[in-house]
């Protein structure tokens, strides 16, 4: 995972690698790491709507024309 991933998100893929890798089959999350992922994953939900209104609203480009001039 990307070294700039939010920090609560890292630690979730943390517990998880580390169940798959003992062969586990339960994730646990005590009350205050399941409310501060919450907050990290609502807050990139946001960041990505945001980011694509932007590019929904952004200028289109609908025709380029290019003249090269004439050579003699």
């Amino acid at each position: 995972m990307d070294n700039n991933a939010p920090l609560h998100i890292k630690n979730f893929n943390n517990k998880v690698r580390a169940m798959n890798q003992s062969n586990g089959k339960l994730v646990t999350l005590n009350a205050e790491e399941a409310r501060s992922l919450h907050a990290e994953i609502y807050d990139l939900m946001a960041t990505i709507a945001t980011l694509t209104a932007q590019v929904n609203n952004g200028p289109t480009v609908t025709s380029i024309s290019m003249d090269g001039g004439g050579f003699k």
